[in-house]
């Protein structure tokens, strides 16, 4: 027999583990997010001249893109640093 909280009740180390992921998800994004700037992703290009709204919204962009990296398994940052988040937790 398998004991599990009622609906809707998340144990105390469960949202713990959750802001820990969240918070590992968010650095893995920002990461990405660097990268894909330094790779020239979201540069405005001359042949369009979208001016400055377009330089403006296009971290924008990048961002959203680079979450979208990570919502699909991203490069395995995140969950290097969940672990070490986690373990860091855990000594304490």
């Amino acid at each position: 027999m398998q004991i599990t909280q009622p609906p809707g009740r998340i144990p105390a180390a469960s949202a713990a583990d959750l802001r820990l992921r969240q918070a590992a998800e968010q650095l893995e994004a920002t990461f990405l997010a660097e990268m894909l700037k330094s790779a020239g992703l979201g540069q405005s290009r001359d042949q369009f001249g979208g001016g400055a709204g377009e330089d403006h919204f296009s971290s924008f962009l990048v961002q959203e893109q680079a979450a979208a990296m990570v919502r699909a398994g991203g490069i395995g940052l995140s969950e290097s640093l969940y672990e070490a988040l986690k373990e860091k937790e855990d000594d304490r």
